[in-house]
């Protein structure tokens, strides 16, 4: 790729150069991360993949310059059907725009990497569309190649993420307790979390990675307790207790910094009116009763989004995968599952 704009941010334990392998096999890409369990420091298990998340301006040209490189990363009945035109149809038409080519090995490991349209990622970070990518760029992830500055344009996204989660905690929670709600509106909805993920998902990502949470999220913190939203204040053991304003015109404050397809969706079910803001813009604003009330319905918007996404993602996952790294894909999940489970 074009390594002038090529931004290599530091690695977190694995060795920088054995996970940007995977970029030296592949055409140039605009976006690359690597989100999910690899990154926890303590993850010891050999047999997980790694996950990439990769952005491209032009998927469909992009996967017929792939298939010529790298043939064997993709499913052979897929090769014979349609090549790079169909990749790209199921991925738009039955999935949520994004193909994955699972169990790719490189560098002696397993990987598996999501490509989608550049379009598409930064629509889904700024607007929750589909909440699919958005939901893995609320957690730590790792940023290999970054041409558009995807890092800044995520700030909106974990914005959104932490007035979301804040609507839906008390007036007094810990931190801990805020990245596990913020990491757990991905979650809502998700057929897999019924009977292919790990139940302790959650608190294991949070624990596993609560300083890169805390990096992550400082900024907005800092910004709530400015504007006398949040108070924090030392308890035992290094834990920090956080207090919120649980009043009308703190959630609605809350309210106006989610994105506007949620904001929308509530106004039609809660009722709007136009405001003036402070630069003299007339904005839409939600009316709502009281806190809990925007929290439900916030709350149910989200579940069905990411309901609607991830079993069209399964359903193209499924069909692209081929039958048996598909299969593979879910006994992996399954048995995951059942760990936590038993």
């Amino acid at each position: 790729g074009s390594t002038s704009t090529c931004i290599l941010i530091k690695m977190v334990g694995e060795d920088k150069a054995e996970l940007g392998g995977l970029l030296e096999i592949l055409p140039p890409v605009e976006f690359c991360c690597i989100y999910g369990s690899k990154l926890h420091p303590n993850n010891k298990d050999e047999t997980s993949m790694t996950d990439y998340i990769i952005g491209v301006s032009d998927p469909r040209q992009w996967h017929s310059e792939n298939l010529k490189l790298n043939k064997d990363h993709y499913a052979s009945c897929l090769i014979r059907l349609g090549g790079a035109r169909m990749i790209t149809d199921i991925a738009n038409d039955i999935g949520v725009g994004v193909h994955f080519n699972p169990f790719v090995s490189c560098n002696n490991k397993m990987v598996k990497y999501g490509v989608v349209r550049m379009h598409d990622l930064i629509e889904d970070i700024l607007g929750w569309e589909r909440f699919y990518l958005s939901g893995r760029l609320q957690k730590p992830v790792n940023i290999l190649m970054d041409n558009l500055d995807i890092k800044n344009v995520n700030s909106v996204n974990l914005k959104a993420a932490t007035s979301a989660a804040l609507l839906l905690l008390p007036s007094k929670f810990t931190e801990e307790d805020l990245y596990a709600k913020i990491c757990s509106l991905s979650y809502t909805g998700d057929l897999r979390m019924l009977f292919a993920e790990d139940k302790n998902k959650v608190n294991k990502i949070v624990q596993g990675q609560f300083h890169l949470f805390e990096e992550m999220y400082k900024p907005f913190l800092e910004e709530y307790e400015a504007k006398n939203l949040l108070r924090f204040s030392l308890a035992g053991d290094k834990q920090v207790n956080i207090f919120q304003d649980c009043g009308l015109s703190a959630a609605s404050t809350l309210v106006s910094s989610l994105p506007s397809s949620i904001r929308s969706e509530m106004a039609m079910k809660l009722g709007d009116k136009r405001i003036l803001d402070d630069s003299g813009r007339v904005r839409q604003q939600v009316v709502i009763g009281s806190k809990e009330q925007a929290a439900e319905c916030m709350k149910r918007l989200v579940r069905r989004k990411v309901m609607f996404s991830s079993t069209r993602q399964a359903v193209a996952g499924l069909l692209t995968a081929g039958a048996v790294h598909g299969v593979r894909y879910v006994a992996n999940k399954m048995h995951k599952a059942w760990k936590s489970w038993v």
